[in-house]
């Protein structure tokens, strides 16, 4: 069974940074992409980043230039670094896997997902 830890959740000052780590466990056939969303409360969840089995790395909008999502193959963990964070990016941010990369959209139709990790960014 396919598990997902993030951690690397905090709170920071803006223009401040933070890695997220997701450490992924029973993997025996990985899948399209690996990615990570956020979501506050009361809005739906948005994809931030995408790495897939391709190759291809994709990012919204909003984070191009300040995240970045690499991978660790050894310790098959995913990471998003943030940078220069922004009071608008506080949300709880997921790791999720097996996720279907699109054209109109980064990813969706994930088939994992962890628990979530907060990130708050205060002014």
């Amino acid at each position: 069974q396919v598990q997902l830890q993030e951690s690397g959740g905090g709170s920071v000052q803006a223009g401040g940074s933070l890695r997220l780590s997701c450490a992924a466990s029973g993997y025996t056939d990985r899948k399209y992409c690996m990615g990570w969303f956020r979501q506050t409360p009361g809005q739906e969840r948005e994809a931030v980043a995408a790495l897939c089995t391709d190759g291809r790395i994709k990012y919204a909008d909003f984070g191009m230039g300040r995240f970045t999502i690499s991978q660790e193959k050894d310790n098959d963990t995913l990471y998003l670094q943030m940078l220069s964070l922004k009071p608008e990016d506080t949300a709880m941010y997921y790791c999720a896997a097996d996720c279907i990369p699109g054209l109109k959209y980064l990813i969706a139709g994930c088939s994992h997902w962890g628990q979530g990790t907060q990130v708050t960014v205060s002014s």
